[in-house]
């Protein structure tokens, strides 16, 4: 099967994945440690929170810190260029909420807010 490496492939690889764009949205709001996301997203394993963040990394949109206190602390942050995929979520967000609306889904509480 040949790849393509079309915007929406690379898209899909970069940002793909059943929590990636939940984490982005979290971390859109402020930085955060390792223990905040389970209880915001209880259904997401270790081993995959810790792939989807180290696989976010790699690809330059999250910037993870270690601060060397005892016991260690490591808090994730949006890059730059995850800054600039904040509008991406904005729109994904709006979208979801209008096609719940559209399809009388029934949803939770509105989080979606606009972001620098």
């Amino acid at each position: 099967m040949k790849s393509l490496n079309t915007g929406i492939n690379i898209f899909m690889n970069t940002v793909g994945g059943k929590w990636k764009c939940l984490i982005l949205f979290f971390l859109s709001q402020k930085p955060m440690r390792t223990k905040e996301f389970y209880i915001l997203i209880p259904a997401i394993t270790q081993k995959v929170l810790t792939d989807q963040l180290k696989q976010l990394e790699r690809d330059g949109l999250v910037r993870r810190e270690v601060y060397k206190v005892v016991p260690p602390k490591v808090e994730y942050s949006l890059t730059e260029l995850g800054q600039s995929f904040v509008p991406v979520l904005n729109t994904m967000c709006e979208w979801g909420t209008a096609y719940a609306v559209e399809q009388n889904l029934e949803r939770q509480e509105q989080i979606c807010r606009q972001h620098k």
